[in-house]
């Protein structure tokens, strides 16, 4: 039979801003995505709606006097959060209250990445947005910019931006997604690490490892939250701001807020993610010898720190020793100058020891991502140059045609277009037996 007579599937796999086409024949390969009718986007009254019946709150110009001051946070370029669409809701809402323009400020939350850019401002914002209301830069290298604010319950110093001290009323808002050690992404994070010093940063994210017996702490995963040593933290953190209110989002594959969860910054959060782990965990019996897996495009293939969290998914659908084919443009490199520096170790153990003397948070992204190198053949399809990649242990690529030649691509196995969006459980576990 001819391959134009087979019965095919066919498929566009995320890269960059652009895409690749897939097609193979029926049955070969599973799709590991909601196959629910997608949630239709919000409408700005729909979003409205939610501000007026916020969980565990009041309505946010309830809490806050025309006189005082309010501070949004909003998330970097690193994040789809349907920013534009809320920050222009809020900051209307608050000046139709009565609040002044010039008592409103932005804070971009960028932990320890790169500063955010004008033209991303623009697009995170909107030009309205940026042409109305003072934005500020958060900086967790510079003193200067850095505020001490006391100590956690369990004896970490706090330092984080300045700016949150300096208003009456801290907004916190940002996208909720799956986390590969702080659980789910949004919420507190964006106080820690997002405007918090590079040290409080080490000092939470270090708890992820268990330096004792070696590997993840106990109760670190994807989906966790309660027991997770990093999460609650970070939560230890924000408690010591006392962000006023939070908005989180949940955004689909076209960066579309689909649903809004608004209020008390922790009620709010945890709402929202059990919302997401109830939409985004897809159950599979098996796990096989291949898996195909875009990081959904760009923001989420942006660095190579960034589209980690895609192998990471990907990595729960596939067997030990199987091949995993990891679709990211990287436009913006590794992420971090320094990153290979990492990789100089002999094996993830050895990373491991070198952490525990001398701790970095993207020097556990290199433990993270040596750690699975040892376990799947990965292969990266990117624009990075091929001895970085031979040197953290993949096989380069520049096309999914280059990378399918390199694997048995007769192998049955799973697909995954939006692979930091989707969790891939094994239906005979439980939820925290198989992500602790």
């Amino acid at each position: 039979m001819t391959e134009s007579a087979k019965s095919m599937d066919r498929i566009q796999l995320p890269y960059g801003l652009g895409s690749f086409d897939f097609a193979w024949e029926q049955d070969q390969f599973s799709v590991l995505i909601n196959k629910s009718k997608t949630p239709v986007p919000l409408s700005d009254f729909e979003i409205g709606q939610a501000l007026d019946t916020p969980i565990s709150s009041k309505p946010l110009d309830e809490l806050i006097k025309t006189d005082e001051s309010v501070l949004f946070v909003v998330s970097d370029a690193t994040r789809a959060t349907a920013s534009a669409q809320v920050i222009n809701l809020l900051v209307r809402r608050l000046i139709q209250h009565g609040v002044s323009p010039g008592n409103i400020a932005i804070v971009f939350a960028t932990g320890i990445h790169r500063q955010v850019t004008a033209q991303e401002k623009l697009e995170l914002l909107s030009p309205f947005i940026v042409q109305r209301i003072r934005t500020i830069d958060h900086d967790a290298y510079d003193k200067s910019k850095l505020v001490a604010v006391g100590n956690t319950a369990s004896g970490i110093a706090v330092e984080i931006a300045r700016p949150l001290t300096e208003f009456s009323h801290v907004v916190l808002t940002g996208g909720v997604g799956f986390h590969y050690f702080a659980g789910f992404t949004g919420g507190r994070k964006s106080i820690c690490p997002g405007l918090s010093s590079a040290k409080t940063i080490e000092q939470t994210h270090m708890l992820a490892l268990d330096f004792e017996k070696g590997g993840r702490r106990t109760g670190v995963g994807i989906g966790l939250l309660d027991g997770n040593a990093v999460n609650e933290e970070c939560e230890r953190v924000a408690e010591l701001v006392g962000p006023t209110f939070s908005v989180n989002t949940i955004v689909n594959e076209l960066k579309q807020a689909v649903a809004i969860f608004c209020g008390d910054w922790r009620a709010a959060h945890r709402t929202a993610c059990n919302d997401y782990l109830q939409s985004h965990a897809i159950e599979i019996s098996e796990r096989r010898n291949l898996v195909i897996v875009s990081c959904g495009g760009l923001p989420h293939d942006i660095n190579l720190i960034q589209a980690h969290k895609a192998l990471e998914m990907a990595s729960h659908a596939c067997n030990d020793g199987g091949s995993i084919i990891l679709i990211a443009e990287c436009r913006d490199g590794l992420g971090r100058p320094d990153f290979l520096k990492w990789f100089s170790e002999e094996n993830s153990r050895a990373l491991e020891h070198r952490l525990r003397d001398g701790y970095e948070v993207n020097g556990q992204t290199a433990w993270s991502l040596l750690s699975k190198t040892e376990r799947y053949k990965v292969h990266l399809v990117s624009e990075l140059p091929t001895d970085h990649v031979e040197q953290m242990r993949m096989s380069p690529a520049r096309t999914l045609s280059d990378a399918l030649e390199k694997v048995n691509a007769s192998e049955r196995g799973f697909i995954m277009p939006r692979g930091a969006a989707y969790l891939p459980r094994l239906s005979h576990m439980s939820h925290r037996d198989q992500w602790s």
